[in-house]
């Protein structure tokens, strides 16, 4: 991905998750990823970017004491301008939870969920862009949407972000590619009764490794827990791990040139 896909409207451009233990969880993936730390925008409470390389790649804050939300990964949607989006969303039968709000210069934003309850950010980009770069091992590379089933709401996600809907998979599979300009940026997964009831639908952030299975062996060390082990798919070999405060993610070594 190139900075400016990034920044196309409608274009996954950050990830970010909000935790109990900021510090264990900076830990844990320094760990894993070999992120460093530094400190962002403190709008919701202590904040930290994730760097990799000196760039960032991803956002870690701490929730207030009394908030006992779902500890999970948030991807963030790009847009030209917030507040418009935030009322398209609520248009569309989505709801807007948090904002818009200015995150001190770095840009405004807000956190929504579609109509099925999937929670997404949205990020209208000032000082800062979003992730710095996608495909290195630690880096975000993919973001799905996995939800009951792909035809409703992917015209919600079409209507506000523009997306061109694409079938993807085999015949009797309900996945869509979701399209930018021609380009894929990410993908909806109708589950059906597979989708967990304890997570209902959510958005799923795939990082890079380089090798799937030493990296799903270090989740269990670090405290973590593998929830599905790894295996071969289409895109590379997965893994789908949680780290020790529950937060689910997916491990790819991505297939390239294959």
């Amino acid at each position: 991905m190139t900075e400016a896909t990034r920044r196309t409207p409608g274009t996954p451009c950050w990830v970010s998750l909000m935790v109990h233990g900021l510090e264990p969880t900076q830990e844990f993936y320094a760990a894993l990823f070999g992120w460093e730390f530094r400190p962002g925008p403190r709008q919701l409470g202590p904040y930290c970017r994730a760097l990799l390389d000196g760039k960032e790649v991803a956002g870690i804050g701490r929730l207030p004491p009394d908030r006992h939300l779902p500890i999970a990964w948030t991807t963030y949607l790009a847009t030209d301008d917030a507040d418009e989006t935030a009322e398209l969303i609520r248009c569309c039968g989505g709801t807007v939870a948090v904002g818009p709000l200015d995150a001190e210069d770095a840009g405004r934003m807000a956190i929504c969920s579609d109509p099925t309850g999937a929670v997404f950010g949205i990020w209208q980009a000032a000082a800062h862009h979003g992730t710095a770069m996608a495909g290195p091992p630690g880096t975000p590379v993919w973001n799905e949407l996995v939800t009951y089933e792909t035809a409703a709401v992917g015209k919600f996600y079409q209507t506000v972000f523009g997306y061109q809907l694409e079938p993807a998979g085999a015949a009797g599979v309900d996945h869509l590619t979701l399209r930018l300009r021609g380009r894929p940026v990410a993908s909806v997964r109708g589950a059906g009764a597979a989708l967990p009831r304890v997570r209902g639908a959510h958005w799923m952030a795939s990082f890079e490794v380089a090798d799937t299975d030493a990296a799903a062996g270090l989740v269990a060390e670090l405290g973590g827990q593998v929830l599905r082990p790894p295996r071969d798919g289409v895109a590379g070999r997965l893994a789908l791990v949680a780290d020790p405060e529950g937060a689910v993610f997916t491990l790819v070594h991505t297939r390239r040139g294959d």
